[in-house]
């Protein structure tokens, strides 16, 4: 699968909106075929801060970047960040989270 983290630094005049401003291209994603999972957390420590944590089947990284929802979050999302996303994608093996194997719930 590819696996892919994403820090976002919004500005804070849009940071406790940033969920609702990237509804559309979060649904979207969710709905492609090849999407195993698009999720969005907010930083404990520091409320400016998004983090996506996202994966694709193997061969569905350029079907979500050649999508219209993907070219049109590109251009518009740059205006409520202060400064160019930061990002880990790396291919990996598997298809879904492990479980932790140090800790066990019971």
């Amino acid at each position: 699968m590819i696996f892919i983290v994403v820090k976002f630094k919004v500005k804070p005049e849009y940071a406790d909106d940033f969920p609702q401003l990237v509804k559309d291209f979060t649904e979207a994603t969710r709905a492609e075929p090849g999407n195993l999972w698009f999720d969005w957390s907010r930083s404990v420590e520091d409320p400016h801060e998004y983090v996506l944590v996202e994966a694709f089947k193997d061969d569905a990284g350029e079907v979500h970047v050649n999508s219209g929802h993907f070219k049109k979050a590109i251009a518009e999302q740059p205006q409520y960040l202060q400064e160019t996303p930061r990002i880990i994608s790396r291919q990996i093996d598997g298809q879904d989270w492990d479980r932790m194997g140090e800790m066990t719930v019971a």
